[in-house]
């Protein structure tokens, strides 16, 4: 989903094919702008000596965040895989793409990885939007498209029940974000009568704000107040004045980083002192520059791991990450990213071919695979069984709380 600009956009997409195979040729693991891991590119993803990888991110634009740190993460799995031997004696070569957080470049370059750069496989957008536009250029070309971070329940399942196809993902779905802030809300913090403040232009902040008024309906708890606002709002004060009329003792703000920094700052300088709450979406160093950390403190998430986690293979993690990455923490993104990396490969290898129908298979009958963010199994939906941590902010640090189970 969002920010951490230390990687470059990908070239013009108008660029001929006879040109852009040279610059992949001549690239080598450290060009952010186009691919990692080594390798050669030549003679294809399925004869060559590599196995390429596409990585469709936001790597600028809104949510430039999210993207940036899911290739963070990606790169370090490729060259750990690539230092181990790669996958049956083949390099991986991740090809990333900058979809600038929007959709119809999303689209375009799903279409560039799949008919251009011919990946085996993909790793989608961060944001469920992006990928949601990604999904039917996947199943056309029957490229396995894997999400890090994308937990609408459309990104796998259509609106009618049937599955995509070629569609799955490393994190949980929206709906178990939600259950698990209500459950926190209400069991942890004993609140009974709550808000809530989505953005409404957004199917992430629309699942998870449907889970939660579900959950707190189930739990016995009201729903007092719910108001609205739309990605690049600035001003929260009208609608943050509606909720504080109506006297919550919690708030659930799904959304991401760039409007709920000030969402939780207006907030607090209006005298709004109960919890706030969200979701991996908060998940940015930039919220804290944009709220304040004092703002933050007595705020909570859901979010796929936590790096105090004191887990060995977490902090395994932890450890490599920060000596790749000038000692910056991991976050969740770069550990997803890092996990479907580690997804995608173990399906090769378990399928023991690149034919995406081959891949898809495996990816879908992964189960107890041991990964940073969680041992997960998938499901019928494509979906991972798997754990989610609860994080609380103080002094604008991401503090463990606890893990609940699916």
């Amino acid at each position: 989903m969002k920010e951490n600009n230390k990687l470059k956009k990908f070239g013009s997409l108008l660029v001929a094919s006879s040109l852009l195979a040279g610059v992949l040729a001549g690239c080598g693991a450290g060009d952010s702008g186009t691919s990692s891991g080594g390798g050669s590119s030549s003679g294809g993803s399925k004869d060559g000596d590599t196995i390429k990888i596409g990585a469709n991110l936001e790597l600028s634009g809104n949510v430039a965040s999210y993207g940036s740190s899911i290739g963070l993460g990606a790169e370090l799995a490729v060259k750990e895989i690539n230092d181990a031997g790669g996958i049956d004696g083949k390099k991986i070569e991740l090809i990333k793409v900058d979809n600038k957080s929007e959709n119809s470049e999303a689209t375009a370059a799903a279409i560039k990885l799949a008919t251009q750069d011919k990946v085996v496989a993909m790793m989608s957008p961060a944001t469920s939007g992006n990928t949601i536009a990604t999904v039917q250029i996947a199943n056309d070309n029957k490229i396995p498209l894997v999400g890090a971070a994308a937990t609408a329940p459309n990104v796998t399942v259509n609106d009618d029940g049937s599955v995509n196809e070629y569609a799955f993902r490393t994190c949980f779905i929206d709906p178990f974000q939600g259950i698990v802030a209500a459950n926190f809300a209400t069991g942890e913090l004993k609140a009974k009568n709550v808000a809530i403040f989505a953005d409404n232009a957004s199917d992430y902040a629309k699942g998870l704000a449907k889970s939660f008024k579900d959950t707190i309906a189930e739990n016995g708890g009201k729903v007092v107040k719910e108001e609205a606002y739309v990605a690049k709002d600035t001003d929260f004060r009208t609608q943050l004045t509606n909720i504080k009329s109506s006297n919550p003792d919690f708030i659930f703000i799904p959304g991401y980083y760039e409007e709920v920094g000030l969402i939780v700052k207006q907030a607090r300088e209006m005298g709004i002192t109960v919890p706030l709450m969200g979701a991996d979406g908060w998940d940015s160093p930039t919220l804290v520059e944009l709220a304040g950390a004092d703002a933050l403190n007595n705020t909570y998430i859901t979010n796929h791991y936590s790096a105090e986690d004191p887990d060995q293979k977490i902090q395994d993690f932890v450890k490599a990450f920060k000596a790749a990455n000038g000692d910056k923490a991991p976050d969740a993104f770069n550990a997803l990213g890092y996990d479907t990396v580690y997804y995608i490969a173990d399906a090769i290898k378990r399928a023991g071919s690149t034919d995406g129908e081959a891949i898809k298979k495996a990816l879908a009958e992964t189960k107890d695979l041991s990964l940073v963010t969680g041992t997960f199994s998938v499901d019928e939906n494509h979906n991972p069984i798997k754990t989610a941590t609860v994080l609380e902010f103080k002094d604008g640090k991401q503090v463990f709380n606890s893990k609940v189970n699916p």
